[in-house]
């Protein structure tokens, strides 16, 4: 887990600590290089002795520890916390009679990023407390303290030694998130030793694994996730306490995921924490001292009825009440006299006094500097900080019935990327000024239904009452018809991508899976690829076959079809199993062919028809394509099959076709051979097949199948 330059940020080589006589730590080697690193083992296997290493609270026989290529050596815990190295201790240890806000306040260093009012925003319930003593909080509350004590260091390195042990499950939902969310960010590299394996696989890429003083092995996440028998023969998860694990585990047992119906209850093999002559403790201990339980399998592929939450909840009218206010409580009267639940959101940067259920400085707090990241004084900073942070605010909840806003160009911008994180199906309107014009770039790959204000919503009068008065009853009617029975759809939704010139492959495929699969074909357009995620991300696809790539060709040569970076991230965040192929990434899309940019003249064009022109792509962008998948494919945690057909990858590319290019198809081939990072989990697969043929998509299906096989399904009654 180097960071690919310069020193990584935490290096330990052959570390060893010895408590007396007892061998501890014994020859540990571990590289963090920036993100979050996950250390799991059972207990007593030197987790916390190699925190208290690197912090200088143990003495070290011999190795190294060294932090950005500096040295730890000899360094007292006080120096090497200066040196940018913050610590969340195991049992918390806060000061029982200093308050929340004393304790931030004693730590809290000028001029950082994290400050205590950040603080209180990633963390309300400490802003509630802040006057009660460290011995007046609950363990959850003590946690939250004693996380934001280490972030005021704004340090690079955070070490958090069992972060959720003994915490209620949505404290423990909260920390995880917090712990993504520091990774994503990228300021501060994270080490969690952690005893929950759902949580030390779904914060990061990468699990080390300890077992009697040693990292056995360092693994992608999602395979230790999704194999139980891999948790067992590691860790003892589900085991009993005389099977001792050898040092020298192999890798030959490793299997992948087999598809579960349940969740795992979690055992430790060492209820209380033992010492090296401990006796083996009793089953019947292990079965009453069992902690949690996690969902440490691969999730069954969900059918369309299942997928989509948050049928029940409020119905958010949203804006800025300091402007639109008059207009905004128009619309939420209306709602509520349809009985449905709505409350106000108010998204106003002035400082006014609210009357809103949802207050401008709830949502500010969301902002990842807090509410001093809304409230600047300058309007243009203060609208993009709130933008931010109620796209955030909305990332948190888990109650949205249906989304109501209204206003001009600005309200509009400042509403859309929130509305846009619901599930598809999820209500979501807005009433603007600019909703006869281009509407991409509020909509996006979402469900949001624009309706034309005719007049600017500026104050109440015949026409504004007309149309906003249709508004309100529009979302209030779908929020109502949602919320109501649906029928049952036993059938998991799946994803796949087609183009053209794929569509023959795509319709094999299909005509293998939809007899058990509800099948939902996207068209590779840029924005149907993006729709795709939106659904994967929602919860609404269970599983994608992504045959058909080209969107990225668009996004390296500048086409009209382009995805965007963020392609491919709805399959990394799910760690589900992807499969996927290199369908018509032989070709870039333009318009008519007078829009074709000048420096492409004298590349080679197929005529699709009068409207769209296809360029071949060359060498150069097939090597720039290969990087850009292959990069991320390497961060995907659940099992990765990505198949090279080396017949042709699209209905143009074959031998004696206009898009025949041998060279440029090995230059994609080859780059993605060096670029991912290939292991049991994550494998290309190059076939001699055409992607249209047959054999192609027999393979694809099979592969699929392999990954998600149904259960037997119950028969039905007559």
């Amino acid at each position: 887990m180097s960071s690919g330059s310069g020193a990584p940020i935490l290096e330990v080589k052959d570390l060893n600590v010895f408590y007396g006589q007892s061998h501890a730590l014994q020859g540990v080697n571990l590289t963090l290089g920036n993100g979050v690193l996950s250390v799991v083992g059972r207990n007593g296997m030197g987790k916390t002795t190699l925190c208290k290493a690197i912090m200088g609270l143990v003495p070290v026989r011999s190795g190294a520890i060294s932090f950005s290529g500096h040295s730890l050596a000899g360094l007292g815990p006080a120096d090497i916390a200066r040196l940018g190295i913050g610590y969340v201790p195991q049992g918390r240890r806060l000061w029982k009679s200093l308050t929340v806000d004393e304790h931030l306040r004693l730590v809290a260093t000028r001029g950082g990023a994290w400050t205590p009012e950040r603080i209180y925003g990633v963390f309300p319930r400490l802003a509630e407390r802040k006057s009660n003593g460290g011995a007046q909080l609950s363990g959850g509350e003590q946690q939250m303290l004693a996380i934001g004590r280490a972030l005021l260091l704004n340090p690079r390195l955070l070490v958090m030694d069992e972060p959720t042990e003994g915490l209620a499950p949505v404290i423990v939902n909260q920390v995880a998130e917090m712990l993504l969310r520091l990774g994503q960010e990228g300021d501060i590299a994270v080490l969690v030793i952690e005893q929950n394996i759902g949580v030390a696989c779904s914060v990061a890429e990468q699990v080390a694994i300890m077992v009697n003083g040693k990292v056995n092995r360092v693994m992608d996440a999602g395979l230790l996730a999704s194999d139980k028998d891999l948790q067992q023969a590691l860790l003892g998860v589900g085991r009993h306490a005389h099977d001792e694990t050898p040092d020298d585990v192999s890798d030959a047992g490793v299997k992948g995921p087999e598809p579960k119906a349940h969740g795992a209850r979690i055992y430790l093999s060492n209820p209380r924490t033992p010492t090296r002559w401990t006796a083996p403790v009793p089953v019947d201990v292990l079965v009453r001292s069992a902690r949690t339980v996690t969902d440490v399998e691969a999730a069954p592929l969900a059918t369309t009825s299942t997928a989509v939450t948050g049928r029940t909840g409020t119905l958010y009218v949203c804006g800025t009440l300091d402007t639109k206010g008059d207009e905004l409580r128009y619309m939420r009267d209306i709602i509520k006299t349809q009985g449905v639940r709505v409350a106000l959101v108010d998204l106003s940067t002035s400082g006014k006094p609210s009357g809103a259920d949802i207050p401008p400085a709830a949502v500010a707090g969301f902002h990842p500097r807090g509410s001093a990241g809304v409230f600047t004084g300058d309007r243009g900073s203060a609208v993009a900080g709130m933008t931010v942070a109620f796209e955030r605010w909305m990332r948190q909840r888990t109650d949205v019935a249906g989304l109501l806003a209204a206003g001009g160009s600005g309200a509009t911008a400042l509403v859309s990327p929130a509305f846009r994180v619901p599930p598809v199906g999820v209500p979501k309107l807005i009433v603007s000024t600019v909703a006869s014009g281009n509407t991409a770039q509020y909509v996006g790959a979402s469900d949001i239904t624009m309706m034309h204000s005719v007049a600017d919503v500026q104050g109440l009068n015949s026409i504004t009452r007309e149309v906003l008065g249709n508004a309100a009853n529009a979302v209030a009617a779908m929020t109502r018809a949602r919320q109501s029975a649906k029928p049952v759809n036993d059938k998991p939704a799946i994803g796949l991508t087609m183009f053209g010139v794929t569509t023959p492959c795509v319709q094999q495929v299909m005509s293998q899976l939809e007899t058990d699969y509800d099948c939902l074909v996207f068209h590779a357009t840029g924005t149907g690829g993006r729709a795709m995620e939106k659904l994967l991300s929602s919860g609404m696809l269970s599983a994608v076959v992504d045959i058909s790539t080209t969107e990225v060709c668009d996004l390296v040569a500048g086409g009209v079809f382009a995805a965007d970076e963020t392609r491919f991230d709805a399959m990394i965040a799910s760690s589900q199993p992807y499969i996927g192929a290199c369908g018509a990434l032989d070709m870039v899309n333009f318009n008519a062919p007078e829009t074709v940019p000048d420096h492409y003249r004298g590349r080679l064009f197929y005529e699709h028809n009068p409207q769209i022109t296809l360029m071949r792509t060359s060498v150069e962008e097939n090597i720039q394509i290969g990087r850009f998948i292959g990069e991320k494919l390497n961060r995907m945690n659940g099992v990765v099959r990505f198949f090279l057909p080396a017949g042709g990858v699209s209905a143009l590319d074959k031998p004696g076709g206009p898009f025949w290019d041998p060279a440029a198809n090995k230059a994609l081939f080859e780059t993605l051979e060096q670029t991912v990072r290939t292991t049991a989990n994550r494998q290309l697969v190059r076939v001699p097949h055409h992607i249209n043929d047959p054999e192609f998509a027999e393979l694809v299906t099979k592969t699929f199948r392999s990954f998600h096989a149904r259960p037997a399904q119950p028969a039905r009654k007559a």
